[in-house]
């Protein structure tokens, strides 16, 4: 992928002018991402194990790393889930991976989804992370769409130390994360 100019374009570039606007004294003090979080829910995994395993391999493609299988922490009768079992898949992408993913995301994979008109302002959790749902697996570009067994979305988290969601905002448009015109 890239030699990490996106990390490198942060410390150069994205964190001073931060620190400038937000009237910080170091660069070292602005906001920054601390993770990504990509995670699917497998409801069908209960019924059949070859699911997890597809997805585990899409995932694993996707982000570079082996995902984490998520389990039910709890039973609940009526969607017939038991605790313990596995529901979903996660992989938490950190440093230069985080970095990666993230441009990937950015100029790939979003301009590839269907009637993209940029992604909401209204994902922001209150406490600076924002969220946002990618409907299918395929428009990363390395799935091979011809062994896909099942188009699967996947939700992907932006984990950041800002406290407030205008600081993260901000950080994340100097990013360059294609939010929609007249949020």
């Amino acid at each position: 992928m890239s030699n990490n100019n996106l990390r490198e374009k942060y410390q150069q570039e994205i964190a001073p002018k931060l620190a400038q606007e937000l009237g910080l004294k170091s660069p070292l003090a602005a906001p920054r991402m601390e993770k990504i979080v990509v995670n699917i829910g497998l409801s069908e995994a209960m019924d059949d194990k070859k699911t997890l395993e597809t997805a585990s391999n899409d995932l694993a493609v996707i982000t570079g790393q082996k995902p984490k299988v998520a389990k039910a922490r709890q039973s609940i009768a009526g969607f017939k889930l038991r605790a313990g079992q596995p529901i979903g898949l996660m992989v938490t992408l950190r440093g230069r991976r985080m970095y990666d993913f993230f441009e990937k995301l950015v100029k790939v994979v979003l301009p590839r989804l269907r009637d993209f008109q940029g992604v909401s302002l209204k994902s922001f959790d209150g406490q600076g992370n924002y969220s946002l749902g990618v409907p299918e697996q395929i428009v990363f570009p390395e799935i091979d769409y011809a062994k896909v067994d099942k188009v699967r979305g996947l939700e992907v988290t932006v984990v950041t130390n800002a406290q407030t969601d205008e600081k993260a905002k901000r950080l994340l448009e100097l990013l360059r994360m294609p939010f929609e015109k007249g949020g």
